[in-house]
């Protein structure tokens, strides 16, 4: 009795696709014109499903309408009704450090402290003037000590800063 070919060489055991007589190049293509359009469905429908990952009842991406006790108020704050609620807090501030042996404050005084209008801070545009300038002052005194350690005239700090703040900004 003569072995079967397949049975001496394991690689040459014939199969399905070989019994068809389709090569490999045939079949890929088989497989891609059916998945890529089935794939495209796929994904078209499940456009919606992957909006929705992540929300829901408990999501806080949600643009959901802002609170009312989170709101600005619309009308102007009384200031009576301000003192009395600042002198309010104040009193129970008072009160708890009272009970827990501390030394209270003096109502009246916090209470003008924190309801005076604050004094008139400079402008930030000033605040910004005040920094860019003391920053040029600082650079031009550090050039002047590079300028005596090579054995130079120093220069005219004051002069200097405002030829310099001239050439930046345009004027002092």
């Amino acid at each position: 009795m003569t072995p079967l070919p397949w049975a001496v060489y394991p690689y040459s055991m014939p199969s399905a696709i070989g019994a068809v007589a389709i090569d490999s190049g045939t079949v890929l293509m088989l497989i891609a014109l059916v998945a890529v359009p089935f794939a495209a469905f796929s994904f078209s429908r499940a456009k919606d499903a992957y909006r929705s990952i992540g929300r829901g009842a408990f999501s806080i991406d949600d643009d959901l309408p802002v609170p009312r006790y989170m709101q600005r108020p619309d009308q102007a704050i009384d200031l009576a009704v301000q003192a009395a609620e600042v002198r309010q807090m104040l009193e129970a501030k008072a009160n708890r450090q009272e009970e827990r042996g501390e030394e209270t404050l003096d109502v009246d005084v916090e209470a003008s402290r924190l309801l005076e209008p604050p004094d008139e801070a400079p402008s930030a545009s000033a605040r910004q003037d005040a920094e860019l300038r003391a920053e040029v002052r600082q650079l031009v005194m550090t050039r002047n000590e590079r300028r005596m350690r090579k054995g130079l005239d120093p220069l005219d700090v004051e002069s200097e800063t405002r030829r310099q703040l001239e050439d930046f900004v345009g004027s002092p």
